[in-house]
C-alpha cells in the first residue's frame, strides 16, 4: 500500500511532527524516531463503519451464543422490587414519624396548601445576586391566601422580631418572603395540618 501524509499533531513532548506513514495490514508505520514515541501509542487508521453497506456482514446463525427467551422468569420479582414505581406510594398511617414529617389532616381552613408528589411541604429557599438576597417561596397555595399571608407574617415577626417584606402571587400561588426563613414556614404548616 502506498505511503500518504498524515495530519499534524503534537502530542509527543510538546513537539509538532509531520508524520507520514505506511500502511501495514490494519497498523500504520510512521516515520517518527523511535525514541521520541512512547511506547504506549499505536497510530491507527480511522475505520467508521457510516452505513449499512460498509458495516462487517453478518456471521452464521451458528457463530452466535444460544439464547433461552423466557416469557416469566422466576427471577423478575427481584427486578421488579427495584424498578422505579409508576406512582408515589401513599405513606403507612402512624401515629408519628422518625422524621417528623406530619401528613395533611386538616381540611377545614379557608386556605390550603397543597403537597408535592413526594408528599412535601412546597416551600423552597431561592438566592439571588450571588446568594446576597434571601427569598423564602410557598408554592400551591389555593383558597384565600391573603388570610394565610397574614396569619404567616404575624407567626415569622413574633418569632424574628422584626417586620418582614412579603409579597403574594394569587395567579401563581405563591408568597415570596425576604428572609431565609424555610424552617419557620415548615413549622407553621405542618402544625396547621396543612
Amino acid at each position: 500500500m502506498a505511503s500518504g501524509s498524515l495530519r499534524r499533531f503534537s502530542t509527543i513532548f510538546g513537539k509538532t511532527f509531520n508524520v507520514t506513514a505506511t500502511a501495514h495490514g490494519k497498523y500504520l508505520v510512521s516515520n517518527i524516531p523511535q525514541s521520541l514515541v512512547p511506547c504506549s501509542i499505536a497510530i491507527t487508521p480511522p475505520i467508521r463503519y457510516s452505513s449499512f453497506q460498509s458495516s462487517h456482514p453478518v456471521e452464521p446463525i451458528d457463530q452466535y451464543p444460544e439464547v433461552e427467551v423466557l416469557t416469566n422468569p422466576p427471577e423478575w420479582k427481584y427486578v421488579e422490587r427495584i424498578l422505579r414505581k409508576p406512582l408515589v406510594p401513599e405513606p403507612e398511617p402512624k401515629p408519628e414519624y422518625p422524621s417528623g414529617w406530619k401528613p395533611q389532616t386538616e381540611w377545614s381552613h379557608p386556605y390550603f396548601v397543597r403537597r408535592t408528589k413526594n408528599h412535601m411541604i412546597p416551600v423552597y429557599l431561592e438566592k439571588f445576586f450571588r446568594g446576597q438576597r434571601h427569598i423564602t417561596k410557598l408554592q400551591k397555595i389555593q383558597g384565600d391566601i391573603w388570610m394565610l399571608e397574614r396569619e404567616l407574617s404575624a407567626c415569622i415577626e413574633a418569632r424574628v422580631g422584626k417586620k418582614i417584606a412579603t409579597r403574594v402571587n394569587e395567579l401563581s400561588g405563591q408568597i415570596w418572603m425576604k428572609g431565609d426563613y424555610v424552617t419557620i414556614v415548615r413549622d407553621f404548616v405542618m402544625k396547621k395540618g396543612l
